[in-house]
């Protein structure tokens, strides 16, 4: 891609704690955010402005998924529950109850209507997204998950866990296909690349690993961050992707060479996060990237082609 810039567009504040989890809207300029607050925010990215209060919650918010060709919002809390709202009429359609211990990770499988839910317990809890009813579930782990990814095709999918292994299953029938230590330390972002052959994982060895999903070999592995690698996201149109860490700074990658194109943090003269960066978010076709973290601070920031 051409040269660009990635200046600060907007900074939103109204939080009171910590902000773990972004996630698109339903509307494409709109988005929300949650965390140690007591509730799911909405967002608007046109105005840059708090748009409301979606729904209370009793436990933090430990992730958000939009539910693809709905309205409905996924909530994980850190009590064990999964909350469904329709954003459009700000209703509860369903409360499913995981687990006992805390949901990290919602992962949807659009072509059978399915949701699955990885936590503390190291057990996935799949749900039908037509009633709401548990279809399975499986143990993955001694261990607690905090990610998921599905493969583009839906054909496969992986968790990462605290020990730092990545379990690999069939996403069409859930049986076991693969697994391996990567990291010495937790796991705490898996991706599939976009041509599905390679697994992309961070994790607080503050690492990146990337594999190849026939064997779960390592195939190359760098350290982007001083800390922790709390999210990897590929640009939606570009060959570039965005890492995010404790280490307080988000950085851009050449998607093919892994060359570091940016560096994003408060040393580089940027007015960035002051702490640990916990989540980020592609939006309005990659024009903008947002990032959250334990500041309670949202950023805006625009990607300019130069």
């Amino acid at each position: 891609m051409d040269k660009f810039e990635i200046e600060l567009a907007a900074t939103l504040t109204g939080h009171q704690n910590p902000i773990f989890a972004l996630e698109k809207g339903y509307f494409s300029h709109t988005f929300f955010s949650g965390g140690n607050d007591k509730g799911v925010v909405e967002w608007d990215l046109q105005s840059r402005t708090f748009k409301r209060i979606l729904c209370a919650v009793s436990s933090s918010i430990y992730a958000l998924h939009l539910i693809p060709n709905t309205s409905y919002l996924a909530i994980a809390l850190r009590e064990g529950k999964v909350m469904i709202v329709d954003i459009e009429s700000q209703k509860l359609i369903a409360n499913l109850m995981v687990s006992s211990k805390a949901i990290f990770a919602l992962q949807s499988i659009p072509a059978k209507n399915e949701l699955v839910a990885v936590g503390e317990d190291g057990v996935a809890s799949v749900w039908c997204l037509k009633d709401y009813k548990k279809i399975y579930e499986f143990a993955i782990s001694s261990n607690t998950i905090r990610t998921i990814a599905l493969s583009h095709d839906q054909k496969k999918i992986a968790f990462g866990d605290k020990n730092g292994d990545i379990f690999l299953f069939s996403a069409e029938d859930y049986h076991f296909l693969l697994a391996n230590q990567k990291h010495s330390m937790p796991i705490t972002s898996l991706i599939f690349s976009r041509n599905n052959l390679k697994l992309i994982s961070g994790a607080r060895d503050a690492a990146i690993k990337i594999s190849d999903v026939t064997s779960l070999k390592e195939q190359y592995s760098f350290v982007p961050h001083m800390f922790t690698v709390y999210g990897i996201y590929p640009h939606p149109n570009y060959p570039i992707f965005a890492t995010v860490s404790r280490d307080k700074s988000f950085k851009i990658w050449d998607e093919e060479t892994l060359a570091l194109l940016k560096v994003i943090n408060r040393d580089k003269f940027y007015d960035s996060h002051t702490l640990s960066i916990n989540t980020g978010l592609w939006m309005d076709a990659g024009q903008y990237f947002l990032t959250a973290g334990d500041d309670k601070l949202i950023k805006v920031w625009e990607l300019k082609l130069s």
